[in-house]
This record gives C-alpha cells, structure tokens and sequence, in this order.
C-alpha cells in the first residue's frame, strides 16, 4: 500500500503528521504520488486556515478517486463534519490508530470524541533523518483568548510523562540528533504533577550529546524565575525565543483576554536581555483585532520597536464562530487589516535586517540541514539562516563560519574551521 500525507497549519500538526507517517512506514506503507492511501491533516485556526483544507480535500477527490480519504485533525474537530466526502473522519485523538483503521477499513467511519474529555495521546518518532527533532510534550489549552478556537478543538492542557520525555530525547541524541524543539499548544504550561516546565528544561539540558535545546512558543507569563534561571545557566536552551504578543495596545489586549499587559511584557524581555544580550526574540502580532482603531495600531507600533522584535508573524484577524470575539462589534475591515498587515511586515523585515547586521564581522556557529547546489544550509542557536560554500559530510554537525554579508534571507560567510562532532 502507498500513501500521501497533507498537513496544514502549525509544528503539533507538522510533528502528529510525521508519527502517523512513522507509523504507516513501518507498517510496509510507502511514500507515493500515486498514493492508495491520502491523509488530511486540517488546521482550523483561520477562515483561511479552513478553506486551504477544504481546497485539499477536494482536490484529492478529484486527482485520487480511488485512494482510502482520511481527514482528521482541527477543522474536524471544530466543524464536526459527518458528511464530508471522506473515508475516515478523526478529529484530535486516535491519529496514532489511523494504521489500524485502515488495515480494518470496510466503510466509511466518524470519530470525533469530547476532547475535553481527551487523555495525552503519547506519541513518539523513531525515524531519524538527523535535522532538528521535534518533541510534543503537551497537548490543550486553557487560555481562552477571545480571538482563538483552539481550546475548543484541541481540549484542556495535558501532558507527556516527563520521564517519556526525557526518553525520547536520548533516543534522538543517540540517532545523531543534536537540536530538539519542545513543542505543544501551550508547550510553556507544561507540567507533570508537581514537575514543572523548568524542570524538564533543567533535566534537558544536561543529557550528554545534546547540543540545543530549543523552545517552539512560549508565553511571556511562563518565563517565570526558574525558567530564567535555566537560560542564564545553561548555553544548551538557546539564545532564540518565540513569545506572542499578539498586540502591543493595552486596551485590545484586555479585549483578547491576554493575561498581561505591554508593560508587564517589556519588563520581561528587558530581563531575558539582561542575562542574555544576544537573545533573538521573534513574535506573533493580530493586526485587526475588533474595534482596534489606528491610534491603537500606532501605539502597537511603538511597543513593537521598544521591545526589539528581530521578527514578527503577522496574522489578520478572522473571526471564529464560537468565540467572545467573533460577536464583538466594530469590525475592521478587510482594506484597513491588509494595510496593516503591510505595513508591520514592512516593519518586521527591517528589523531582521538590523539584526542579521549586527553579526556581519563575527564567527558564529552553524549546523547545516541542507546541501544544495555546492552550498550548505542551516541555523546558529540563535536562528540566524546560514549559507557557505562546503559539502554535504558537513552535513548535521557543528560549523564555524565567518560571516561575510548579509544577502536576504541569509547570512553568507566562509567556513573558519570545520568540527566534526556526529
């Protein structure tokens, strides 16, 4: 049996896709365009976010009329879709069963259970292609942002056994590993009884052999002082942080439910540069937001440049049925938020460039993910996109280079010395 993989939306989903994957290769499945078996894996986070996958949907319909259709994920899980034209309908739980039900399909079968009532689904990779490795410690949300669906389609926060955890990192360390990215819904309000975030951070990063240990997304209330004292500590939790903003505008953060305001979140990141000057400190901002007017849009602008973002994902409002947001009045509307959006991406790329140039004249340390066209590919610790002439045995090890100039999106440098640390 052959298969195809579509995944949409973000790393839980880019991470489950490649378990399921994992799973269906050491079954005897194989990888193929002219797959027997297509799976879905949706995102529902955006209208857009929905369309794409329905798009998909559609399109393996009609470019795979024979093929086993399995769609799951979030806009399932949302949407409770029963008669979408699919085979097999999951939403947010048994996606490590999918073998199962294919090896036992007979007839179309739904299944989308409470999620609230959902237990952690362990999941865990054992095929090793030596790029960074990811690691789903949690799962949920308990936030409730106004603006956001995911704690109705992905449930409460639960979490991987720390003990699970820490396993697996050794496993991908011993395959040759030397990055891992924790990931989750709310990776930063992990927690295993009264084992926190911090200390698995802290267990994390005295395994022998693990180089970088890095974080997908954390929220600025979770750098408490343990967490801190961690990365003042330890050179192995690098120096990048993806923390959400989402607005720099006191008054629409109260109306997203945010549970800190701009001072509180400035006041932080001055404290993470103190103890780490270099940190690269990327971002989330929702351009948009119901009832945001210009004055609250400049004033985002202001906090943006006081923070020092080196990067921002910007994302326009969508409303979400089911959210306090989406029965807010005074929408924005969709010229104003495309303005917008510009206009902070505009902003975001001078600020990566301001800080790719800070590096021109150093020696950082990379490791290449990608040979192609006689160039090496990869990140330093702090996330900086490398490009130096050299071959595919430097691939996945430590590598010194001299930085040249920058040339968007890289970095071009020569390589100074070569350590070969597999």
């Amino acid at each position: 049996m052959t298969y195809k993989i579509f995944t949409l939306g973000c790393k839980v989903n880019e991470y489950e896709s490649e378990v399921i994957e994992n799973l269906l290769e050491n079954h005897g499945y194989k990888r193929s365009e002219s797959p027997d078996v297509c799976i879905v894996n949706t995102c529902t986070v955006t209208n857009q976010a929905d369309s794409k996958s329905r798009k998909i949907i559609r399109a393996i319909r009609r470019n795979y009329p024979k093929a086993i259709l399995v769609v799951a994920g979030c806009m399932i899980q949302n949407k409770k879709d029963k008669d979408m034209d699919a085979d097999i309908i999951i939403g947010n739980q048994h996606k490590t069963e999918i073998v199962s039900y294919l090896e036992n399909f007979k007839s179309k079968l739904y299944l989308v259970d409470d999620i609230f009532k959902a237990p952690f689904e362990n999941m865990m990779l054992n095929n090793f292609d030596l790029t960074r490795a990811y690691i789903k410690i949690e799962d949920g949300c308990d936030n409730y942002c106004s603006y956001c669906i995911i704690p109705y389609v992905r449930g409460h926060v639960r979490c991987k056994r720390h003990e699970d955890v820490i396993k697996e990192a050794k496993t991908l360390i011993r395959n040759g590993h030397k990055e891992i990215v924790l990931t989750g819904i709310h990776t930063g309000h992990y927690h295993d009884g009264n084992y926190s975030f911090a200390d698995l951070l802290n267990d994390l990063v005295k395994i022998d052999g693990l180089k970088r240990l890095r974080i997908s997304s954390i929220e600025i209330t979770e750098i408490n002082d343990k967490v801190m004292d961690v990365i003042e500590k330890s050179n192995v939790l690098v120096n990048h942080m993806h923390i959400p903003l989402q607005s720099g505008c006191d008054e629409i953060l109260k109306k997203m439910n945010r549970k800190y305001d701009k001072n509180y979140f400035i006041n932080k990141i001055n404290k993470l540069k103190e103890i780490k000057p270099d940190m690269n400190i990327t971002t989330d901002v929702i351009v948009g937001f119901p009832g945001e007017s210009e004055e609250n849009f400049e004033e985002c602008i202001r906090t943006i440049k006081e923070v020092g973002f080196t990067k921002i994902h910007v994302f326009p409002y969508s409303d979400r049925e089911g959210t306090e947001a989406c029965k807010m009045k005074n929408k924005v509307s969709g010229t104003v938020k495309k303005i917008r959006v510009k206009r902070l991406l505009d902003i975001s790329k001078q600020l990566e460039m301001d800080y790719m140039k800070k590096h021109v004249g150093q020696c950082v340390t990379f490791i290449p993910e990608v040979y192609k066209d006689g160039y090496l590919i990869g990140h330093t610790a702090n996330y900086l996109l490398i490009k130096t002439k050299g071959d595919s045995r430097f691939l996945n090890s430590e590598v010194l280079v001299n930085i040249s100039k920058v040339f968007y999106p890289y970095l071009l440098g020569e390589i100074k010395n070569f350590e070969f640390t597999r």
